[in-house]
């Protein structure tokens, strides 16, 4: 006798289906995020000129609430510098450029 296997249906779709959110708090986001990177985007311009002529190439991260920001020669230490200075509580959001002419940190 020939056996029928049923073949399995695959099943499409988000994982949390619960968890989704609406689009209009995703343009919400978007637009403080955007908000939060012209803001240190300014920051930056400002100080660029002074630093690059000393920490060419090196990462700065730099927070727009204060103003305040972290150098470090390295992506990797500059993030460990954060997590030191800055704990994950959620609060403070900071943004990451490199000390050279356009302030990428990287291959786009």
């Amino acid at each position: 006798m020939t056996e029928s296997t049923q073949k399995r249906q695959v099943r499409r779709g988000r994982i949390f289906p619960d968890r989704q959110s609406s689009p209009e708090s995703r343009a919400r986001r978007i637009a403080q995020r955007e908000k939060l990177g012209k803001h240190c985007r300014q920051i930056f311009e400002q100080i660029r000129p002074q630093l690059m002529s000393t920490h060419y190439n090196w990462f700065i991260a730099i927070d727009a609430e204060t103003g305040n920001y972290l150098l470090d020669e390295k992506f990797d230490g500059l993030m460990q510098k954060v997590n030191l200075h800055y704990p994950s509580n959620g609060t403070v959001r900071l943004t990451a450029f490199r000390l050279n002419e356009d302030g990428y940190c990287g291959l786009i």
